[in-house]
């Protein structure tokens, strides 16, 4: 059991105590439950095995959003922690609110299961501030992808047209492969493409001349 972490959520007071599990330097738990989903459909979002959502959230948030907080200042949380009543109830009746399968979301925005192969992991949609202002005024998506491949140890990311919004998964042995719906190709890279190895600055080289951190 995790220092903190109840065993599971049987009370309000242990609700209340898991969203003050601290994940890293500025990111707590609460700041990863809440859901439109189940705000609109009132299915409670908190995890069923609580331990390992915490264990999986804390390598999200220590490996991937502080390096990215750290390098562009303000992160925008859009959505993250998905329980499997919340997700079940957004892929129903055909993937009404454009949630994959619990199967599928293993590892994923289910953060208290492992996937098919074992692995833990976590995803949260986010906006990096900085860069979505950039975007609407042109920049190219793909100048933030290429710096995120290069730099840190993402698993998966998949990009959105509004203000580059994108999700960001941290899992265990990490493929590191990039979709968006941006355009008409819809895979940039996975590793079996000639372009996934290597050194991709010249896409991001401006973004290092203009952000320091």
């Amino acid at each position: 059991m995790i220092k903190g972490v109840p065993r599971a959520i049987t009370s309000y007071n242990m609700l209340e105590k898991l969203g003050r599990v601290r994940l890293s330097e500025h990111f707590f738990m609460r700041d990863f439950l809440y859901s439109s989903i189940g705000d609109f459909y009132g299915i409670p979002n908190y995890p069923e095995n609580p331990a390992l959502a915490v264990e999986s959230g804390s390598r999200l948030c220590q490996e991937l959003l502080e390096p990215l907080k750290k390098k562009f200042g303000h992160i925008v949380i859009r959505s993250a922690y998905r329980s499997p009543s919340v997700n079940a109830r957004g892929a129903a009746n055909g993937n009404e609110h454009n949630c994959a399968s619990n199967e599928a979301n293993f590892a994923r925005h289910i953060w208290d299961y492992r996937d098919k192969e074992g692995n833990m992991g976590a995803t949260v949609c986010i906006q990096v501030h900085w860069f979505s202002e950039k975007y609407e005024e042109g920049a190219d998506w793909r100048s933030l992808a290429w710096w995120i491949h290069d730099h840190l140890p993402y698993n998966s990311m998949f990009f959105f047209k509004n203000r580059a919004a994108f999700n960001l998964n941290w899992r265990e042995n990490p493929q590191k492969t990039i979709k968006s719906w941006i355009g008409n190709k819809r895979v940039l890279t996975k590793p079996d493409m000639d372009n996934w190895d290597g050194d991709h600055s010249k896409h991001y080289k401006w973004i290092d001349e203009e952000v320091s951190g």
